[in-house]
């Protein structure tokens, strides 16, 4: 009795369905999957701080490479599970990506676009496991504090990594590395010790930028940590989405709403 085997068309359906399951369920099967992501995406990142120790040894190609191929298999993944080529390419994450593999696959050439990889941190505040993680924690009160501080980091790590490929990338060692993340942190603080400049018309324009943009994380950041905690819950007739946790009725059109309780 000959068994009968799925075509071609119907696995490819099955393999879509399966990537939709891992990007965007909530499952204990898909959240091991995001997990798992979510793990190499934080040794990636640790690649990308440690690569001012690496880049002088005979494995960074090669990590560099491996790490290539592998941003280009999760682009393949993600354009099968989206529903349309369109909303692929429309999706912030997918020019990220992008421009990410260019540095990886030219690192000689687009060095001075390396502080691009710290944008893969977003790839983890956007999983749904992020959030899940944050509520069986208990701790889903400080998803805002959560978010705000993964947007200062990834300024930070972005600025850090553009200081460094454009003024320090010549330095030996950690060194140069260490002094553009120290220019970094006493800019963005506003603290300006002054003992590290960045000559040159660019160097004063990214000291502005970094100022301006890290002022304003860190008001974020301080907002959402002292700020009373709200639920999110969008209102079906206005699509309002921010409520105290004892709200009854939308304070935009009145709609009475029904929030769940994270403890149900």
């Amino acid at each position: 009795m000959k068994r009968h085997q799925a075509s071609p068309k119907a696995k490819l359906t099955s393999l879509t369905m399966k990537l939709r399951r891992i990007e965007r369920g909530r499952d204990v099967w898909s959240l091991r999957w995001q997990a798992a992501l979510a793990v190499i995406d934080i040794s990636i990142l640790a690649f990308f701080i440690l690569g001012p120790y690496l880049r002088n040894g005979p494995s960074y190609l090669i990590i560099d490479y491996t790490i290539a191929a592998w941003i280009t298999g999760e682009l393949i993944a993600r354009a099968l599970a989206a529903s349309s080529l369109s909303v692929f390419i429309r999706r912030p994450m997918t020019w990220i990506d992008l421009a990410i593999l260019a540095t990886l696959l030219f690192p000689d050439v687009l060095f001075n676009f390396a502080f691009l990889r710290a944008m893969r941190l977003w790839a983890i505040g956007n999983s749904p496991i992020f959030h899940v993680a944050l509520k069986r924690a208990g701790c889903s009160e400080y998803r805002d504090v959560a978010r705000a501080s993964l947007n200062f980091l990834v300024f930070l790590f972005m600025v850090t990594g553009f200081v460094y490929t454009t003024f320090f990338y010549r330095q030996a060692g950690v060194e140069g590395f260490v002094d553009a993340l120290y220019f970094t942190v006493a800019t963005m603080t506003t603290t300006g010790f002054g003992d590290i400049p960045l000559p040159g018309p660019l160097g004063k324009l990214t000291s502005v930028v970094t100022m301006i943009v890290g002022i304003s994380l860190f008001v974020r950041l301080a907002q959402a940590i002292v700020r009373p905690y709200k639920v999110q819950f969008p209102c079906p007739e206005c699509g309002l989405q921010r409520y105290d946790t004892d709200a009854v009725h939308c304070k935009a059109c009145g709609h009475v709403l029904n929030i769940p309780n994270d403890n149900d």
